[in-house]
């Protein structure tokens, strides 16, 4: 994909039930929604003290969570993190931590990343620039990125806790550097918004700046800090996700899709035509990711209990 077709592309996203709702009938709740890569078994929420939802969160709240996060992510000490309303509103501040220049974004991938720097007067790139951002693991196709070798870098690590052996995490110790980690994938809580900044601490001093106080809820903390702490749920997690993502494409294969790509989050196929892929889902109200710059490519995250027989009767 060239510079020029990034500029230009319309944002697009998994998601999108209401638009689905609109384009193909049906109600929210007729939908199994296979577009995003969220861990359809969501980490159970544990039993919250009342002052979580009454009080602002205080500092033993946020400093309990950043201690979990730490131990989880193998952060080194002299690292710096910061805790946001989710990934999303990390990339959109980012691009403004530096002057803007040139950043190398090598495509196709999250498309969020291009647009917060191009709204901030960065030139978005395909080569050697003074800046870099990298998907660690690639969305969609789920490609590993080495660490990026520029005076600042941004690693995006958002689907990463599925195989935590490939973080980058050692590279937080670098001056310039940002890795980023997004709560509601693995751990199946998008709607929770949750997502955190490490690396350099004079970046993330700024970045804690332009977020502001109180940026996260007390709910969300209490919820992370358990699930931070809950390595057995993290680990048969991962083998579930692993046998269902072999599971999916197995299923599709039989069905004269190929395999490309992803993660044990989502899984990528080629097709012949992937907007007949996503309308013929569609029809059985099963939402199925298509991109504006591959009329191939198809993602379909993981089904879950029933979500299986019904994407089963899809695509028989």
């Amino acid at each position: 994909m060239t510079t020029e077709e990034t500029r230009i592309a319309p944002p697009d996203h998994g998601g999108g039930i209401d638009a689905a709702t609109a384009r193909w009938g049906g109600t929210r709740t007729d939908w199994l929604d296979l577009s995003t890569g969220i861990n359809p078994r969501p980490y159970p929420i544990p039993a919250l003290p009342p002052v979580a939802w009454t009080a602002l969160p205080d500092h033993a709240a946020q400093s309990a969570l950043e201690t979990a996060a730490r131990r989880f992510w193998n952060i080194p000490d002299s690292a710096a993190l910061a805790i946001a309303p989710g990934a999303s509103a990390l990339i959109a501040r980012i691009p403004a931590l530096v002057p803007p220049s040139q950043v190398a974004i090598h495509g196709p991938t999250y498309n969020e990343h291009a647009r917060a720097f191009r709204a901030c007067g960065w030139a978005v790139t395909d080569s050697a620039a003074q800046a870099q951002v990298i998907v660690h693991p690639n969305n969609p196709d789920g490609r590993l990125h080495p660490a990026p070798d520029t005076p600042f870098r941004v690693i995006d690590e958002s689907f990463c806790d599925v195989s935590p052996a490939y973080s980058h995490i050692e590279q937080a110790t670098r001056p310039g550097t940002l890795i980023l980690k997004s709560f509601g994938k693995f751990w199946g809580l998008a709607g929770l918004r949750l997502g955190f900044a490490i690396g350099d601490p004079a970046l993330i001093a700024r970045l804690t700046e332009m977020i502001g106080p109180w940026p996260v809820s007390g709910p969300a903390l209490a919820i992370a800090t358990a699930a931070l702490s809950d390595d057995a749920w993290a680990a048969d997690t991962r083998t579930r996700l692993t046998a269902d993502a072999a599971r999916l494409d197995t299923l599709l294969t039989q069905s004269g899709a190929t395999p490309i790509g992803g993660t044990t989050l989502y899984r990528l196929y080629d097709t012949p035509d992937a907007a007949a892929w996503q309308d013929r889902l569609a029809r059985h109200r099963i939402l199925a990711r298509i991109f504006p710059y591959s009329p191939r490519w198809l993602r379909l995250g993981l089904p879950d209990g029933a979500g299986w027989v019904r994407l089963e009767g899809a695509l028989a």
